[in-house]
């Protein structure tokens, strides 16, 4: 299974809308909430050359945000694991 991990601020509906989407497709993954830490907030910027959340990196890769994740699995890029269902 691939690494997963996401940069989020606990307001942001996209974020939300990220986490739920790999729950639904049943990957694990791990959440960074950098609403209240600068510091994990500049690491996101450094990693991913943009500024706003949520920033998905799956096995260190950017990927981008909710929008580009989801066109992932639109395309069939990133499918379903094992026990998660599709239905996007």
């Amino acid at each position: 299974m691939p690494a997963i991990v996401i940069y989020s601020k606990d307001w942001c509906g996209y974020c939300q809308a990220a986490k739920q989407l790999l729950t639904r497709l049943g990957y694990q993954y791990e959440d960074i909430d950098v609403t209240h830490d600068v510091a994990r907030y500049q690491e996101m910027r450094q990693r991913s050359n943009r500024t706003t959340v949520p920033q998905i990196f799956i096995d260190g890769v950017s990927v981008g945000g909710y929008t580009d994740l989801s066109a992932l699995v639109r395309d069939q890029k990133l499918l379903p694991a094992a026990g998660g269902s599709n239905s996007d």
